[in-house]
């Protein structure tokens, strides 16, 4: 073999990979004829939505398909001249971790929360590496992912740091031992933007810095233009499109992927507009003057106790701190920062759900001076939709019960009008009326948050607190559930505060933006003001690490930097 032939040799290569899932009716065929090559030194993007079969092509390649379920039916994968697909079990045990290494999407329940961060990491490099000094290579590494004090950090548990100081661990869990390759699963989904932005910055000085290649699986094109060297769309278990990452963004062939690169929000395409952009085709409700308010709060304020017990008490912490907005009719008000800025206590509070001072006037009554008995019949003006349908749904009721109970609790019409009801709100957000007989299951993510948006709407409420209620959603399907919520506010008139840490969907959305950190709001207006001319250096922050699917920018950057 000439020294050019192993220069060019992949590090990762997948030949004609199939992989079969075993159902009741027989084996169903979910990847179907993959193929892809890793170079060294390179980062390739697997895209597309949810059950596309990115996920389970990376568990194909680390060997952590679930026997009863999933099987590799044919084809090869290579890593430099060893078909792992002929390895047994244990000759695999010693690739995973030592030559190939993996970053899930949720490090909380990636880590072992027993078990101490030092513990974990030193684990890893002696199962790998056999090295007496794991305790110092172990505060390299965090160094080396730039986590401060590494030395307590060890001695610390992952309920202690916060996600994306878990994620920093995960990344160096993965990398002490210099795998070759390194899988990222959706590792920065679950994230703050500007954690996002510091978590992808890091793995491409690692990546540098180690020499390590990486497959990156996302749903998210703006983080594929800015990591990825090439690109393998996928759709259905197929790559249906494959090519640099210039030539993906730029002239993609495929309708498929131009619709995924439609759908992604891009931050300042409604600029010198005042307003969301119209999506129904009815006539739209008109706005109502300010005398008229849906929700007027005044300086709350939200305080937590700090442990409990003769020992242990403390003084509250004050998490909200003399919060104040107020939100019409038809009108969205963008409630935006990073997790522990107070965004969700807001949403909280304004609904009932929590203790606090200062005033909430919803729909003209102060909940603060309402009883249990008084607020209950309030709390029909206001409902909320949560960031996870399908921890908002119980799992043993059907669809149709779970969005009639609303009307049950507050005995609203006779069952046969509830169950007339249930299947008007299920058309009304674009499912059929027989899906209410099914169970939260046997729908997809957009499905079941369309589920929970009709659950939401059984009341007739006037303000629905969306509570980052599309972040766990794939692109184009997040894209339908916004286009679904504008419709029902032009047509019904409804008001929303829409929290959320994505600046790009809260511009699309919002009338209004305020922008929250430390409890506090630090800069509020309209969406104009915030997002054309921002006054506050966070604001700008926020906006700056929104990632913005267009590679030529950040080749630029880094050239530029270079």
């Amino acid at each position: 073999m000439t020294e050019t032939d192993t220069i060019a040799r992949p590090v990762l290569r997948v030949e004609n990979l199939c992989v079969d899932a075993r159902t009741p009716e027989g084996l169903k065929r979910v990847l179907n004829d993959i193929s892809f090559d890793l170079k060294s030194g390179e980062t390739l993007c697997l895209a597309g939505e949810s059950g596309s079969g990115k996920s389970v092509t990376s568990l194909s390649v680390m060997g952590l398909l679930p026997k009863a379920s999933l099987r590799i039916a044919s084809g090869n994968i290579s890593l430099g001249d060893r078909k792992l697909t002929r390895l047994s079990n244990s000759q695999m045990r010693h690739v995973r971790g030592g030559e190939i290494a993996m970053i899930f999407q949720e490090p909380m329940t990636s880590l072992n929360p027993v078990m101490s961060i030092g513990a974990q990491l030193t684990e890893a490099i002696r199962e790998h590496q056999q090295a007496g000094n794991a305790e110092a290579i172990a505060r390299q590494m965090l160094e080396a992912v730039h986590i401060a004090d590494p030395a307590r950090r060890l001695q610390q548990y992952p309920h202690e740091l916060s996600g994306g100081m878990r994620q920093r661990v995960m990344i160096a869990m993965a990398l002490s031992c210099r795998p070759k390759v390194l899988i990222a699963d959706e590792p920065t989904t679950a994230l703050d933007v500007t954690v996002q932005a510091q978590i992808l910055k890091l793995m491409r000085e690692l990546k540098t810095g180690f020499g390590t290649s990486i497959v990156m699986i996302t749903h998210d094109m703006g983080v594929v233009a800015e990591m990825a060297d090439r690109v393998a769309i996928m759709q259905h278990g197929r790559i249906v499109e494959q090519g640099s990452s210039l030539d993906i963004f730029k002239s993609p062939s495929e309708l498929y992927t131009r619709r995924l690169l439609a759908a992604v929000p891009r931050l300042g395409a409604f600029a010198g507009t005042d307003g969301p952009p119209r999506v129904s085709k009815g006539e739209p409700q008109p706005r109502a003057s300010a005398s008229a308010l849906v929700l007027n709060v005044r300086d709350l304020c939200v305080s937590y106790g700090r442990g409990s017990g003769m020992l242990f008490r403390r003084a509250p912490s004050a998490t909200v701190r003399n919060v104040s907005f107020e939100i019409m009719p038809g009108e969205t008000m963008g409630l935006v920062g990073e997790s522990g800025s107070g965004k969700s206590t807001t949403g909280k509070a304004v609904l009932g759900l929590i203790p606090f001072s200062g005033s909430v006037q919803l729909d003209g009554y102060d909940i603060s001076r309402l009883s249990q008995h008084e607020m209950r019949s309030v709390r029909r003006s206001a409902q909320m939709i949560f960031q996870d349908p399908y921890a908002s749904l119980d799992p043993r009721m059907s669809v149709g019960k779970a969005i009639a109970e609303p009307m049950a609790i507050h005995g609203i019409g006779t069952p046969a009008e509830r169950r007339e009801r249930v299947a008007e709100l299920l058309r009304r957000v674009g499912l059929t009326p027989d899906a209410a007989t099914r169970y939260p299951h046997e729908f997809s993510g957009g499905q079941r948050q369309r589920v929970c948006i009709a659950r939401a709407l059984a009341l007739e409420p006037k303000l629905i607190v969306a509570d980052e209620s599309v972040a766990a959603l794939d692109v184009s399907v997040r894209a339908q559930v916004l286009d679904l919520m504008l419709e029902l506010q032009e047509t019904m008139g409804l008001a929303y505060l829409f929290i959320s840490h994505d600046m790009a969907v809260v511009e699309r959305m919002s009338h209004k933006v305020a922008v929250m950190r430390g409890g506090q709001i630090v800069e509020a207006g309209t969406r104009r003001q915030i997002f054309e001319n921002p006054g506050d250096d966070y604001t700008r922050a926020l906006m700056k690490a929104v990632p913005i699917p267009d590679p030529t920018l950040y080749r630029k950057s880094e050239s530029i930097a270079g």
